[in-house]
């Protein structure tokens, strides 16, 4: 049975360095691949979800996800970290958790994120529902990315492949053009390579708005923090249109890097100054627990919130506040947000950076 996957896997990457011309071509004269080529298996099926967590709808997809997820950040983003980030995803998959993030850019060259999630998905791919995205704005520069994310993720489909950081228009128009990062993401769902196409971004809700407009994404990510009302509020238009469209809304940076977190412990200023220059400093903690974090953003119309984890007990205590959680009130909500705002700016660091 492993060689046979592993012929999938190279017949897969084959296809994918001649995909644009094959698809043209097929396309033209009006032919289909041969039946049972290159098609998609069932959704996958975690069997410890529904008992464990509760679900909500992904939009129009038909998936039922968690409504905790688990990011490819934290740990999972550390070079050679094997012994902790595999363990981690493991310990995911058997509580329950069915919905899992990474990207091509996590981790560095190396793609440390994409490989440690690989280690599990060599045996556990059909419990998990695998998001990966792509930061290259060209077709040619995404084809790359989803044939090593194929290789890197050991498998030969992902559930959702997504138009990674959309952050200005100048964005979008690359990503639209002729040529654009938009080709390959509709060639290799037409090819049953990808299931779902979806956008992320936590930067600007415009340009967010304008590729929803430009096309019928299933899936936004997109940050959604209690500070996030105090500057450049993706909750104002960008939460409404993705809910008019009935998209499947997923969370992030739902604790700011830490920042947002009374338990958070900033390092001094000088050493923030060197670590990470042009970077809003954080000189102080932050204002909320981690259950309030979490129990902001899951009030508000979401499918899901990712969280990156750097140890296990993380990792179970964030499943366990998902178990746990009930909606909060308008009132409450408000006065998270109000809780929020001392701290908003360092929170929202990635909104300050300056950008084309």
């Amino acid at each position: 049975m492993a060689e046979q996957t592993g012929g999938i896997k190279t017949g897969r990457r084959e296809f994918l360095k001649t995909g644009g011309a094959l698809t043209a071509a097929l396309l033209a004269s009006g032919t289909t691949l041969a039946e049972g080529q290159h098609t998609l298996p069932a959704l996958p099926s975690n069997p410890v979800t529904l008992q464990a967590i509760p679900t909500r709808n992904l939009g129009r997809t038909g998936y039922k996800v968690g409504i905790f997820s688990l990011g490819g950040q934290a740990a999972l983003e550390k070079p050679n970290n094997f012994d902790i980030a595999v363990p981690i995803i493991e310990r995911a998959l058997d509580l329950g958790v069915n919905y899992l993030d990474t990207s091509s850019i996590y981790g560095g060259p190396e793609r440390w994120s994409e490989q440690y999630y690989g280690r599990v998905m060599a045996k556990r791919r059909k419990e998990a529902f695998l998001a990966t995205k792509t930061k290259e704005r060209t077709r040619e520069g995404s084809m790359r990315m989803i044939d090593k994310s194929l290789q890197l993720l050991q498998t030969d489909h992902v559930d959702l492949w997504q138009l990674h950081d959309v952050g200005t228009m100048y964005d979008v128009d690359q990503i639209f053009a002729k040529g654009g990062a938009i080709e390959a993401l509709l060639d290799m769902q037409q090819q049953k390579v990808v299931r779902y196409l979806g956008v992320t971004g936590h930067y600007r809700p415009d340009s967010l708005m304008e590729c929803i407009r430009r096309h019928n994404f299933d899936t936004i990510l997109m940050a959604m923090s209690a500070a996030d009302p105090h500057h450049y509020s993706f909750n104002e238009a960008l939460l409404p249109l993705a809910v008019e469209r009935q998209m499947g809304i997923i969370g992030m940076k739902i604790p700011g890097r830490g920042r947002l977190l009374s338990s958070w412990t900033p390092q001094p200023i000088e050493v923030q100054k060197h670590m990470w220059e042009g970077m809003v400093l954080a000189p102080t903690s932050g204002t909320l627990t981690m259950r309030e974090a979490m129990y902001y953003t899951l009030s508000r119309p979401v499918s899901t919130i990712i969280i990156g984890c750097d140890n296990i007990p993380q990792l179970e205590q964030n499943v366990q506040f998902a178990r746990e959680f009930t909606p909060l009130t308008e009132k409450q909500q408000a006065e998270l947000v109000a809780k929020a705002e001392p701290v908003s700016k360092p929170s929202l660091f990635f909104r300050f950076y300056d950008r084309p």
